[in-house]
């Protein structure tokens, strides 16, 4: 079983080739909501980044992978995981498709199945949680179509430019 290679995109890891892709998301003010970000990235902490981006993720904590498009290996976006908890066996995950046009056309929803699958699979976890503010609609239907139920709600738990956004709790459970 292949959990890395989907029929429109695969996932791998991060190389120096992803530096300017990976300055251009983290920069973008836009997501520094959802990554809990307050000031930009300059490249040589990012090259740092990537020079110990190989580091296990029973050590870090975290992975970070890339969504790369099947047809022509373009780089569509980022998948993490992060929160890696061995001993109660669960995972957070959290998923960026950057380009607009790259948007609702299925990457994320087989990234995001890929990355579950990876994660019952080869972590060995036995739950995945990601935390969607309540207005990211499309957030929302992503991880419900792949079997995500919500299961809290943080209220005013997110501020963001002068104003509290409830977040809603996720979880997907292994049956095993």
């Amino acid at each position: 079983m292949k959990t890395l290679k989907g029929e429109t995109v695969f996932l791998r890891a991060l190389e120096l080739s992803d530096l300017d892709f990976l300055f251009n998301l983290e920069n973008d003010e836009s997501l520094w909501e959802v990554s809990n970000t307050t000031t930009p990235y300059s490249k040589y902490i990012l090259h740092q980044y990537l020079e110990n981006s190989h580091r296990d993720i029973y050590d870090v904590k975290q992975l970070r992978l890339v969504i790369c498009k099947s047809e022509n290996q373009a780089v569509v976006g980022f998948i993490d995981l992060f929160e890696f908890d061995p001993k109660h066996k669960r995972v957070g995950v959290g998923i960026v498709i950057f380009s607009e046009e790259d948007k609702r056309k299925g990457f994320a929803l087989e990234a995001l199945k890929l990355t579950c699958d990876y994660a019952f699979t080869h972590l060995n976890v036995h739950q995945i949680f990601a935390g969607i503010t309540e207005e990211n609609t499309g957030s929302i239907q992503l991880f419900e179509k792949v079997g995500f139920e919500r299961s809290g709600i943080k209220k005013d738990w997110i501020l963001s430019e002068g104003t509290y956004k409830t977040e809603y709790l996720y979880q997907l459970i292994s049956n095993f």
